[in-house]
């Protein structure tokens, strides 16, 4: 008890600011807890890594929007492509339709209006190919981040009896950081898989009970834990929304739930940020 009060003695002996002016106005003396200017400092801290974090999205998202432009762009060059090519086709099925070859030459029009120039057309197709390569594989890439990101509940009707961080423990009733969101649901419903990935544990664990553990690459990984029986083998690969398990109250739980983890670069995350799909 004594230890506590000396805390809260240093967390409130105030701190004296004083602002003197390059003036003959006299100085300002400011009188602030200790806790106050640590509580400014925490806030302060916190505000500017939203901010930071802000900054990252626009910047991911102007890149986004300036390859989608670009892309937007060679579609249409290849679109104009297409149809000179098209063009050309039907000019040659409408000379190769004649019988003989006298009627072939006396129909070819030889004024310049615009006729294709067969080098160039195959240098821009070879060009609208590279382009085609480019877009898929920049598209094939952005499915795979979508589809490997955690997304949605991994279970139907539940809610959240326990959230993510520190929390009283339910049966030893110790502080602890609780590392996911226990979502309270009926026995037997079916526990899903929330992104792609290969199942990389399917087995007892301790106080987990029957526990799932998938990795979905792009750093992240997902766990489901105190499932009543699972329906996956390590090894295997699984979609979202692909059942996994069924829910149950097995290793050391109050009650049927699935505790749900997602972990991002080796680090457990709030599960909360990824249940309605915003990451």
């Amino acid at each position: 008890m004594y230890k506590v009060r000396r805390l809260l003695k240093k967390a409130f002996t105030p701190i004296t600011i004083m602002l003197i002016p390059h003036t003959d106005r006299k100085s300002i003396s400011i009188k602030v807890p200790s806790i106050g200017i640590l509580a400014s400092v925490i806030i302060w801290c916190i505000g500017m890594g939203y901010v930071f974090s802000i900054a990252i999205d626009a910047v991911e998202y102007n890149s986004m929007k300036q390859k989608v432009s670009y892309y937007s762009e060679e579609f249409v060059e290849m679109k104009s492509t297409i149809a000179a090519l098209r063009m050309a086709e039907a000019e040659f099925r409408r000379l190769f339709s004649f019988e003989s070859k006298e009627k072939v030459l006396e129909s070819i029009d030889t004024s310049d209006t615009g006729s294709i120039d067969i080098e160039n057309l195959k240098q821009q197709i070879k060009l609208s190919i590279e382009s085609i390569g480019e877009i898929k594989e920049y598209l094939r890439q952005q499915r795979d981040c979508y589809v490997s990101t955690p997304k949605g509940w991994p279970v139907s009707g539940g809610h959240i009896t326990s959230f993510f961080g520190n929390r009283e423990h339910p049966r030893s009733g110790d502080r602890q950081f609780h590392t996911g969101v226990d979502i309270a649901v009926d026995t037997g419903k079916p526990v899903k898989a929330t992104a792609d990935g290969v199942v990389s544990f399917a087995n007892w664990s301790g106080g987990s009970g029957n526990l799932v553990g998938i990795e979905h690459g792009f750093g992240f990984s997902t766990y489901y834990a105190h499932n009543q029986k699972l329906r996956v083998r390590v090894g295997q690969t699984v979609k979202r929304g692909d059942v996994i398990g069924y829910v149950g109250s097995t290793g050391n739980s109050t009650g049927p739930h699935v505790h749900y983890e997602v972990w991002k670069e080796g680090k457990p995350v709030n599960p909360s940020d990824y249940l309605d799909g915003s990451a």
